[in-house]
């Protein structure tokens, strides 16, 4: 067959541009927070994905400091439109996001994706990540509270690590035995500022209350099972001993050996393993459950998807199913302490099967997962605020500044005047 003289010039003229348009790179804008825990494992998923994904770069922006200062960096950026097409945010946040639109619902996109399937997505972990009938993110590192114990503080004062306390009392009789018992050393540190209020949030749903009722037009914490809460919370200061001090210097205290216990979230234990090295024996135990209907709440954060262009949203998912799959838990897991939303790094050698049995400390937080609730997200516009107040009056309690049961009465007052005002 002869070729025309123009179809002779058009083969190579077309061969360049096709070419030119299968190497151009998708460029996508990503940012997560909290950078002390993800920002190396952050650059370490993104540069695995990269090398499996050439067409598609990952740009990271600088990372906010917590779960609260990347919301409000996104909800400005969504006025200006210079929102990133992918972003990592707190559990209990996504509620705030959706409200206003942003973030992308992943149903189409895992319905249309037979790699699903393969995923191993647990359906319980899944739905931490849904916001209504949306599934409005992905969990990448999921978490729960834990204690952690210096073993050498523990058997000093007559502890057992065979048989860690299974009650408050219990910690906080162990927490009284371990202060003073060498110099500088003290008992214990509930971690209440965690972000979200997240601390309080396990206090009372531990003693099986709740945060609002079922029309979230009453606040519910100010009942029976919020005044134990309360009260718990005081009686690590006036029992365990805690004093006031701030979370920076907990984890100095406690990584130098000077204090016996600490609850934190299994987020940490990473840091944990990090900073311990061999100084001294490390064991985690289960958060106690007291109250009917005991539960906790579930921590972490979700990757979600805010680009609405198509070709970009088609190379978002592929990094979320990457980042909260196989591969990307089980480099999180290695990093963090956190449980992943793919039950199958677990199942596996190659994965993380061998490491949990080496690891027993990280299993914790999977023996208290049938305890396990959302993390709630207050409603309307003062979501943030109303995190602020609480942890105001819980300050006030641990300074002993307030008594527990007044301080609560007047936290109910304040959260209630912040709540939306619905017909």
């Amino acid at each position: 067959m002869r070729l025309t003289r123009r179809a002779a010039f058009a083969i190579p003229l077309a061969a360049p541009l096709y070419a030119r348009a299968q190497s151009q790179t998708i460029e996508l804008t990503a940012q997560y927070s909290i950078p002390e825990l993800f920002r190396g494992l952050m650059e370490d998923v993104s540069a695995a994905f990269m090398r499996e994904n050439p067409g598609i770069r990952i740009n990271w922006r600088a990372p906010e400091q917590g779960y609260e200062e990347i919301l409000q960096r996104h909800l400005r950026d969504s006025i200006t439109r210079t929102l990133p097409d992918v972003a990592f945010h707190g559990l209990n946040r996504q509620r705030t996001l959706a409200e206003r639109n942003i973030p992308v619902d992943l149903k189409p996109l895992m319905a249309a994706d037979p790699e699903t399937a393969s995923l191993g997505y647990s359906e319980t972990l899944l739905s931490l990540g849904q916001v209504g009938q949306a599934q409005t993110g992905i969990g990448f590192a999921l978490s729960t509270p834990i204690l952690y114990y210096n073993v050498d503080l523990m058997r000093r004062a007559g502890g057992n690590p065979e048989r860690p306390p299974s009650s408050w009392a219990e910690v906080n009789e162990l927490a009284r035995a371990i202060h003073g018992s060498g110099e500088n050393i003290t008992g214990m540190f509930f971690d209440w500022t965690i972000t979200g209020n997240w601390s309080w949030q396990g206090l009372v749903f531990s003693h099986g209350g709740r945060m609002l009722n079922a029309e979230e037009t009453q606040v519910a914490f100010g009942d029976a099972n919020g005044q134990r809460a309360m009260r718990t919370l005081r009686s690590f200061v006036d029992d365990g001993r805690m004093p006031d001090i701030r979370p920076a210097t907990m984890f100095t205290d406690f990584f130098a050996g000077r204090l016996g216990i600490s609850m934190q979230s299994t987020a940490q234990l990473g840091r944990y393993n990090r900073e311990i090295g061999g100084r001294f024996p490390l064991l985690t135990g289960r958060y106690p459950l007291p109250g009917p209907n005991a539960r906790i709440p579930a921590g972490g954060n979700v990757g979600m998807i805010f680009t609405r262009d198509a070709q970009r949203q088609a190379a978002a998912w592929k990094f979320i199913k990457f980042a909260t799959g196989p591969i990307g838990a089980t480099m999180m897991v290695n990093a963090t302490g956190y449980m992943p939303a793919s039950t199958i790094p677990a199942e596996r050698e190659d994965m993380l099967a061998r490491f949990y049995r080496e690891n027993p400390n990280h299993l914790t937080t999977f023996r208290q997962a049938d305890s396990i609730t959302g993390w709630y997200a207050f409603p309307g516009q003062n979501a943030l605020r109303i995190t602020d107040v609480i942890n105001d009056h819980l300050q006030s309690v641990v300074a002993r500044r307030a008594e527990p049961d007044a301080a609560l009465a007047r936290m109910t007052a304040d959260v209630q005047n912040l709540l939306p005002r619905r017909s």
